[in-house]
């Protein structure tokens, strides 16, 4: 099929991501679509992220400067999942009043009993997201996540726990996302990484990037654990940097925290809210493009293996015509699947 594909033209819009026509059995990395949103507490919208960045994926040209045709191992976007939609128009509308009510539930039964089923929804997607995951794994396809809110990752990292039986989080994200079931959900998208410390020991380390929007609580849980986070605060880098630190000196600080297997988790809230903003929860500071990309770029040249990662909470504006967030989000999707293929030798440098 690849063989009559032009990768100079223009992608027709019943194309597969990127505008290429393959798959899903000839493809190396396969996307997975998790349009979930149920435990978002600021801006909506982060369930429109996967099919708003398949779009938009569209108009990303496929030659990359770094990466030679990273395109030609395979790419595949999975259809969306009614039974995940589902969930998620179910769960938001039961999560709704425990969010106004700041998750203070004391004395009120009924939404006690709706918290119980937000929990349980959640972890249905968990395990939706897990069997999936394993799925690719056992096919020897790359899996990546593509996101909906933050907390939809972690039923990929048990699947990945099951083939790789120590790796590290590279977590680029403006929240360190180590909350305590925050307003009372479980599966918070705000205790994601959390969770991952809590429940799957198969991650001996996550390094995170770009933190810059934290609680006391979060600050003494990293201490607590400090065998297995590593926080790079976005304050000490950027002081760091006016103070003369180049960018690569940071970059190699950083990948020395990392193990050999890395799975990157990628908040697109951990970029310059300029990038993305209509994110569920932006904050002033953070990575620029390039900065970003330049870091994936390290990790992989280091000789590390990238077993997959998950791009989170890309939010569309409410203007149609308004496809900035998207065309970010794509353009960040295509550098971490060339760079990932590369690390695993699916594609070669330029």
């Amino acid at each position: 099929m690849i063989s009559v594909f032009n990768p100079n033209s223009a992608a027709s819009k019943d194309s597969g991501v990127f505008g290429l026509p393959y798959r899903l059995s000839e493809s190396s990395l396969v996307f997975i679509p998790v349009p979930w949103e149920v435990t978002t507490s600021y801006g909506g919208g982060t369930s429109l992220g996967p099919r708003s960045i398949l779009a938009a994926s569209r108009q990303v040209d496929l030659f990359d400067s770094e990466v030679l045709k990273p395109y030609e191992a395979g790419l595949y976007f999975l259809p969306e999942s009614p039974e995940v939609i589902r969930w998620n128009r179910a769960g938001k509308e039961k999560a709704a009043p425990i969010i106004a009510a700041g998750g203070e539930l004391s004395e009120k039964p009924e939404l006690e009993s709706q918290l119980r089923e937000v929990n349980a929804l959640g972890t249905l997607l968990n395990d939706w997201v897990r069997k999936e995951t394993l799925s690719l794994l056992k096919s020897k396809q790359i899996p990546a996540i593509v996101g909906g809110d933050h907390s939809v990752p972690f039923g990929a990292l048990q699947a990945a726990a099951e083939f790789n039986p120590q790796f590290g989080i590279l977590h680029i994200d403006a929240h360190s996302d180590t909350r305590k079931a925050y307003e009372g959900f479980t599966w918070s998208h705000a205790s994601i990484m959390r969770n991952v410390i809590e429940n799957i020991p198969q991650v001996s380390k996550i390094t995170q990037v770009g933190i810059r929007d934290f609680c006391e609580e979060e600050v003494e849980f990293s201490k607590s654990h400090s065998n297995r986070v590593k926080t790079f605060y976005d304050q000490d880098l950027q002081r760091n940097k006016f103070e003369g630190a180049s960018w690569k000196t940071l970059c190699e600080e950083i990948v020395k925290e990392l193990p050999s297997q890395v799975w990157i988790s990628f908040d697109i809230d951990g970029l310059d809210p300029q990038l993305c903003p209509h994110t569920g929860t932006p904050v002033p500071g953070g990575l620029q493009f390039a900065e970003a990309c330049y870091l994936i770029r390290s990790v992989a040249l280091s000789g590390r293996k990238l077993i997959g990662f998950d791009l989170n909470e890309v939010a569309p504006g409410p203007d149609k015509n308004n496809e900035w967030d998207s065309n970010v989000g794509a353009r960040l999707l295509y550098k971490l699947t060339a760079w990932t293929l590369m690390s695993q030798g699916k594609a070669k440098l330029r």
